[in-house]
């Protein structure tokens, strides 16, 4: 039985109109179609302005395409989410979606042992369980200890960034959108950061992301796929990449 892409993009584009400057369009992404399978690594290539983080926004439903399908697969069905309703978006990223960017939004006065086990509450984990893999996962991220029982909002970027991987990837959805994530990062911890990225895609999840630092890029990705192949070459760049 033949198993079905992670990810389906059928005919995307994504104009964006500047309504302030006389309704100005710029089209940013032209007619992309690709699948993605379930274990791939995909990595965006492409200079700025070929669309890579507009088209990470698509995939999470944070920009609605202006033409074509984004098929998530979700459970046992495939979900476009380019067209579904708001609701079902969220339970899509709710049980398969995940997003990983280099900032933290962290809650106020949350403890950062607290924001790590959160995720793995909410999918039914015991708090044991959910507890010994967050301290392990931040342990392993070189996140000091005493830290623990502390709200992250004052820690140092790297330190909040660090928290911010460990909440995404201890407990990961089936399909992982990286946004830079290692990004700021000194080469120790990016290492490590590399190390569990390509854990959880032996382990079954789907990556798709962006990383400037080709090393990074080189030890992650089993999939380059190149944006400018589908911008027209008449399009300007893009406000957002």
């Amino acid at each position: 039985m033949t198993v079905p892409p992670a990810i389906s993009v059928r005919d995307l584009s994504k104009s964006f109109v500047l309504h302030n400057q006389g309704g100005a369009r710029i089209d940013v992404l032209g007619h992309a179609s690709f699948d993605i399978d379930v274990g791939e690594a995909a990595i965006l290539l492409g200079p700025s302005g070929s669309g890579k983080s507009t088209l990470l926004r698509m995939l999470y439903g944070n920009y609605r395409p202006t033409t074509g399908s984004i098929g998530i697969r979700h459970a046992d069905k495939v979900i476009d989410i380019a067209h579904c309703l708001p609701r079902t978006l969220l339970e899509v990223r709710r049980h398969s979606l995940g997003w990983v960017s280099q900032f933290l939004r962290a809650i106020p006065r949350v403890p950062t042992l607290r924001l790590v086990e959160e995720p793995m509450l909410a999918r039914g984990i015991d708090r044991a369980t959910a507890s010994a893999r967050a301290k392990d996962t931040l342990a392993r991220l070189n996140v000091p200890e005493r830290l623990w029982p502390l709200a992250p909002a004052t820690f140092s970027g790297g330190e909040q960034q660090r928290v911010n991987i460990a909440r995404s990837l201890v407990d990961p959805a089936p399909i992982l959108l990286l946004d830079e994530p290692t990004a700021s990062l000194d080469s120790s911890n990016s290492a490590v950061v590399v190390d569990l990225i390509n854990e959880v895609r032996r382990a079954g999840t789907t990556i798709v992301g962006i990383f400037h630092d080709e090393t990074v890029r080189d030890r992650i990705a089993t999939r380059l796929i190149d944006l400018s192949t589908f911008k027209s070459a008449h399009s300007p760049r893009g406000p957002h990449d």
